[in-house]
């Protein structure tokens, strides 16, 4: 059964989403490990930059698998 956009881009979401969370509070320690100094609104900058770029990503992975899978119906 192939998955509409609409669910590939909320299932797409989802993931992102809880990947920024978990994104953020790595930067949060790791940063300062490595000597990177950034703020917290630098760290949030930096999440919603990564964040968007990791949904497009996504939903365009889970659409030419998609896309794939209904060729071999």
């Amino acid at each position: 059964m192939r998955q509409t956009r609409g669910m590939s881009l909320a299932e797409s979401f989802a993931n992102v989403a809880i990947g920024c969370v978990v994104g953020f509070a790595t930067q949060l320690v790791v940063f300062p490990l490595l000597s990177i100094e950034a703020s917290v609104e630098q760290n949030v900058l930096v999440s919603i930059l990564f964040t968007l770029v990791s949904l497009g990503r996504s939903y365009l992975v889970r659409r030419v698998f998609n896309r794939l899978a209904g060729r071999s119906e």
